[in-house]
């Protein structure tokens, strides 16, 4: 394998997707910093924090069901409930966001395209909405590419950097549900001579 197919090659899968993404460089201190990020919009805050902690609760969920199934069914219904408000709020926020944009999304990093050019080795806090679970993610990450297009924009690619393992799992379900959507609507698509 030649040096450069080696330096093509993923470490993530990536999905096209459409998400709501709002982004804003970090300089001094901030870029610096490895700890978490914070969002002064508390209604993002209490989405993320809502999706962290279903994640992390998974597994009390199953180990409820082996031992009591009516109890699990209700936690199940009640998890439903807090999911359409957390929807709810996420239409919200995309009112703030702006509108969802084409990306290039993978557990590694988010590639869009921007009206702005932004220089190598800049720190973003990347705020995005995953739709349709209404997911909120404020990451931090490092610009790696900056290509201009035809279109008089730029393609932005970025690393996330210091990514939790709830963050990374969080993202790598969203691409696998994505991925299953996509094979699904290939399947059902009639061939077309």
């Amino acid at each position: 394998m030649s040096t450069q197919d080696e330096d093509d090659r993923r470490e993530y899968y990536r999905i096209d997707d459409t998400i709501a993404l709002e982004f804003t460089p970090l300089s001094g201190a901030d870029a610096l910093a490895t700890d978490a990020l914070h969002d002064s919009s508390p209604l993002f805050n209490l989405l993320s924090d809502l999706h962290l902690m279903d994640f992390e609760s998974q597994h009390l969920l199953r180990h409820i069901s082996e031992r009591d199934r009516t109890l699990a069914n209700y936690l199940k219904v009640i998890n439903k409930r807090i999911d359409l408000l957390g929807q709810a709020v996420a239409q919200s926020l995309l009112r703030d966001i702006g509108a969802p944009r084409q990306v290039s999304l993978s557990e590694g990093g988010v590639s869009f395209n921007n009206a702005q050019s932004i220089a190598l080795d800049t720190h973003l806090a990347i705020k995005m909405v995953l739709m349709p679970q209404a997911l909120g993610l404020l990451l931090r990450a490092k610009v790696v590419h900056c290509s201009p297009l035809p279109s008089q924009q730029f393609e932005i690619g970025t690393a996330f950097e210091a990514l939790t393992d709830a963050q990374r799992q969080l993202l790598a379900r969203h691409i696998l549900q994505r991925q299953a959507l996509e094979r699904r609507q290939a399947r059902e698509l009639p061939d077309t001579p």
